[in-house]
């Protein structure tokens, strides 16, 4: 557990330092490493209890004990690649054969097996679903998919009407010829359910029947399943309830798109399967994601002081930044700790891409305030397809400029991990978010929070939903036409917020010409609302 501490003045020191705190895999050519974060053996070997600890409960958990004790369940997706795991042969059975359901139905619309209503080839995918249920599919088919694929993919992961529109716009004519993919673990997220009923309907409307062109992803016995088997959809796939949103890329979340973009399903879950391997290891300096859970700890003081930067240098990877803002910060936000002392933990994650962020806001991790680290990932290999033209390769320039900038910032006395992939393939890639999950849980453990609940994700769903009520309420209420101040629209309505109701009936006023106000819009307290039903 010895090695040299941090020294960019004895570059020997640095050197045998960098030898010792570098991770590497040849099976999947892929490096870590942390000997530019501030890490000295006395730290790790202070940490040593805590990893035990910390070893056995992801050990546990993986065996199936119900580690997310706030929701009472298991958390499970480390089964997903090795279904071994699984605790019971239910699971483990319905792991495999999900997988090969997943690749059957994609061969099945891939070779026109399955064509649309009117017997044409799909062209298009409309994929409903937030957060988790679209983010790993973004990254899977930016990462890996190679352009042009069979199938183009178009991403409805928000309630914004002029984004739902735009998309129905785009695809015009070929919305006869487009699946639709509506994802929902629970089957009743508004979001989701709000966008598939535009969708339905303006397929409907031109004539297209929903059920032989929807597919479901969702707990069985879900309110969406139930729908999708009632309504004989093309197909649902299950999100099993020991899944989360943030870890369902290797779910059929994450397989499903991956296999009708011609993605290597199986590889992407060895990949993940053999870092899993790696990450059991119970000693720190050979396991990386306790490395990374061991330099998160220590620069943040173990209370997420330090905000985590991404720059991943290849385009491919432009989205793993917000991939990994949710998988993070859900897990690790959390106000209380397990012993319900309020910790207010978490590490704050943002980033974009290099070298394009060398004109962006690299020039204040250079210079200004040290609240951060960065987080660099590397891919050696170019494409073959770009060749030297007056005597520049432009990888050479990339790869410099990666290295220029953690110098630079190593120099500043700032604080960096590199990882670095051989190649950006389903392998690699696989292995690289299964890292990220493993440290995530070991850190957790380390801070002794639930990584796998959230409750602040829970409470702004509630408000939105007391909001939708207040607004029927606002709407039922001035259905008789009389004119009210917010003040008598408050009185009227029980337990309602004056400031909320001002809001509610603002949106009402922009979008719908039956709302009316009256008075001087820059002093709201003195505005007089009322609905009409005069036609415009």
């Amino acid at each position: 557990m010895d090695f040299p501490d941090f020294s960019l003045e004895n570059k020997n020191l640095q050197w045998q330092r960098f030898c010792d705190l570098q991770w590497y895999s040849e099976k999947l050519g892929f490096w870590l490493d942390v000997s530019r974060m501030h890490l000295n053996s006395n730290q790790l070997i202070s940490l040593e209890k805590r990893f035990t600890k910390a070893f056995e409960a992801i050990q546990q958990l993986e065996k199936g004990e119900f580690s997310n004790i706030d929701e009472n369940r298991q958390v499970g997706h480390y089964w997903l690649r090795n279904n071994q795991l699984a605790p019971s042969v239910t699971i483990k059975e319905s792991i495999a054969d999900e997988i090969d359901e997943i690749e059957c139905f994609s061969q099945s619309i891939l070779s026109s097996e399955l064509n649309s209503f009117n017997n044409e080839k799909f062209t298009d995918v409309i994929w409903i679903g937030i957060g988790g249920s679209s983010l790993g599919p973004v990254l899977l088919i930016n990462a890996l998919a190679s352009a042009p694929t069979k199938l183009r993919f178009h991403f409805l992961d928000n309630v914004d009407p002029d984004g739902i529109s735009d998309t129905l716009n785009n695809l015009d004519d070929r919305l006869k010829t487009t699946l639709f993919v509506v994802v929902s673990k629970s089957g009743g997220t508004p979001e989701p359910r709000i966008t598939m009923d535009q969708i339905r309907n303006k397929f409907e409307s031109i004539g297209g029947p929903w059920n032989k062109h929807a597919i479901a992803i969702t707990m069985k016995g879900s309110k969406l399943d139930l729908k999708a088997q009632n309504e004989n959809w093309l197909a649902s796939f299950d999100c099993p309830i020991w899944v989360g949103g943030r870890t369902s890329i290797t779910s059929a979340v994450g397989l499903l798109p991956a296999c009708l973009t011609g993605i290597d399903i199986r590889k992407f879950l060895s990949g993940s399967s053999l870092m899993d391997e790696y990450t059991r290891n119970q000693s720190i300096l050979k396991n990386p994601a306790a490395l990374l859970a061991s330099v998160w700890y220590f620069a943040g003081d173990g209370k997420g002081l330090k905000d985590m930067v991404v720059l991943p240098y290849k385009d491919k990877l432009e989205v793993f930044s917000r991939y990994l803002q949710q998988l993070v910060m859900e897990s690790l936000g959390k106000e209380y700790d397990r012993s319900g002392q309020r910790v207010n933990q978490g590490i704050a994650v943002y980033g974009n891409k290099g070298s394009t962020d060398q004109h962006a806001y690299v020039q204040q991790l250079r210079d200004g305030i040290d609240n951060f680290f960065v987080t660099f990932v590397e891919v050696l290999k170019d494409s073959n397809q770009i060749p030297q033209v007056n005597g520049d390769l432009p990888g050479d320039y990339l790869s410099g400029f990666l290295h220029g900038t953690r110098d630079a910032l190593s120099e500043g006395g700032r604080q960096s991990i590199t990882l670095t992939l051989n190649q950006l393939d389903a392998e690699s890639l696989g292995a690289l978010i299964a890292l990220f999950e493993r440290a995530v849980g070991l850190y957790a453990e380390l801070i002794n929070v639930n990584a796998y609940n959230q409750p602040g994700v829970e409470a702004g769903k509630n408000a939105a939903a007391d909001l939708l009520k207040l607004q029927d309420s606002i709407i039922d209420l001035l259905s008789d036409n009389k004119k009210r101040s917010l003040k008598e629209i408050c009185l009227d309505i029980p337990h309602s917020s004056i400031e909320s109701t001002y809001l509610i009936l603002r949106h009402l006023i922009a979008n719908n010409k039956s709302y009316n106000q009256e008075g001087n819009i820059s002093n709201p307290s003195g505005l007089i609302f009322y609905k009409t039903n005069k036609l415009y």
